[in-house]
């Protein structure tokens, strides 16, 4: 059965806009959001959805059963927003010091869109669809906490594939995704080397930290080049750089922490086995210690190469040849869904929403104060999600 859902979702799209405004106005942070989710609930009312809140996060799983058999899939939006006070002269901008800046307002909407699509639609529907609305994106992660309630076996069949979309800046409604790897793991850094103060006019009396510091840091760029192949590329930057305060005293400690990103499992597990062997050797020289801590946070997302193909096919029969482009590289930045696809096979894909006026090469980008995203393009991605969702199940029922 062919279904125009482009043309369906241009039918709701001033309610997933007026939404999306509302949800824009009222930012909430990490896995605490009790208005957002109540108002994701209203907006699934009358829905024949099967509903189901977190218990440990404000998460909301809504499980949709088609008339006819077929397997599981699931459908992701996130909707927490980020501690930015936004800096946009906007009707609906946000007032309360919190900024949706990374567009998880536009990814709840559209969710709620493809919910109530598929839900027009059950009566044909094969198969089961899970609707994701996932707290904590950014921080601290609720995707693992989702998933540790039961996220995957919500429907009381295991999913069998999982689809999320992402707006960016670009050329407004061109849809972009790869096989493999499409976004990279998020990790932490922290080392700290240990000496013995002293006066900052005889250094000879005392063991410098700082020294060490400075050589790390130095060393850790070499490291990168040295130990990971370019075509598995590392990403490590130094953010942070803590010493002493006064500037005639050598401090006892000194530290530094760094974003370190990675695009595979092996790059992720070696990189604080080389960075430990290159801190202990730089303080040996010195005469001083080091302490390393390493936190992996976010996993890398890796799209399954089939998934991905059929998503990329999918959006091309939807949108035409000249909206879908298909990515050479991975984005650096990560992405908590990654969770989801390593369990399950997926795709994860963005969707390009600069407005009108404003030139894709210059826009701010996500988490900046100043960013913005056209709304306009709600329609589009409520419509990618439901035909991803019907077309999956139907090619496998």
């Amino acid at each position: 059965m062919i279904i125009d859902f482009v043309r369906e979702a241009q039918a709701l799209s001033a309610d997933l806009i007026a939404l999306r405004r509302e949800l824009h106005r009222n930012p909430e942070l990490g896995n605490d959001l009790p208005w957002t989710q109540s108002r994701v609930l209203v907006a699934l009312e009358r829905l024949p959805l099967e509903i189901t809140t977190g218990d440990s996060l404000s998460s909301v799983v809504a499980v949709l059963r088609g008339a006819h058999p077929g397997p599981t899939v699931l459908l992701r939006g996130d909707m927490d927003g980020l501690p930015v006070e936004e800096d946009n002269d906007l009707s609906y901008a946000s007032a309360n010091g919190n900024m949706h800046a990374c567009g998880h307002d536009l990814h709840t909407a559209g969710l709620v869109g493809a919910a109530r699509l598929l839900s027009a639609h059950r009566d044909e529907l094969p198969g089961t669809v899970v609707f994701m609305f996932q707290p904590g994106e950014e921080g601290p992660g609720g995707a693992a906490p989702m998933l540790a309630e039961g996220l995957l076996d919500a429907a009381g069949t295991r999913v069998d594939a999982a689809y999320a979309v992402h707006v960016l800046p670009g050329e407004q409604g061109v849809f972009v995704s790869r096989p493999g790897p499409i976004m990279a793991g998020s990790n932490v850094l922290r080392v700290t080397f240990h000496g013995a103060g002293g006066h900052g006019s005889q250094p000879e009396n005392a063991l410098d930290p700082v020294a060490p510091l400075v050589e790390f840091c130095q060393a850790l760029q070499v490291m990168v080049t040295r130990r990971f192949s370019v075509f598995d590329p590392v990403v490590a930057a130094i953010t942070n750089l803590s010493a002493g305060e006064a500037v005639n005293v050598i401090p006892v400690e000194a530290s530094m922490g760094a974003s370190v990103r990675t695009l595979s499992e092996a790059t992720t597990r070696d990189f604080p086995r080389y960075a430990q062997e290159l801190a202990e050797s730089t303080a040996a020289g010195f005469g001083c210690t080091a302490e390393v801590t390493w936190e992996a946070l976010y996993p890398p997302t890796v799209n399954d190469t089939d998934e991905a193909a059929f998503a990329l096919s999918t959006l091309t029969d939807l949108f035409g040849t000249d909206r879908v482009v298909e990515a050479d590289d991975p984005l650096m930045g990560s992405e908590d869904f990654s969770f989801v696809l390593n369990e399950v096979p997926g795709a994860f894909y963005f969707l390009q929403a600069t407005p009108a006026g404003i030139d894709p090469a210059t826009a701010a980008m996500n988490h900046s104060p100043l960013v913005q995203f056209d709304d306009a393009v709600l329609a589009d991605q409520a419509a990618s999600l439901a035909a991803l969702a019907w077309h999956h199940n139907s090619r496998k029922g």
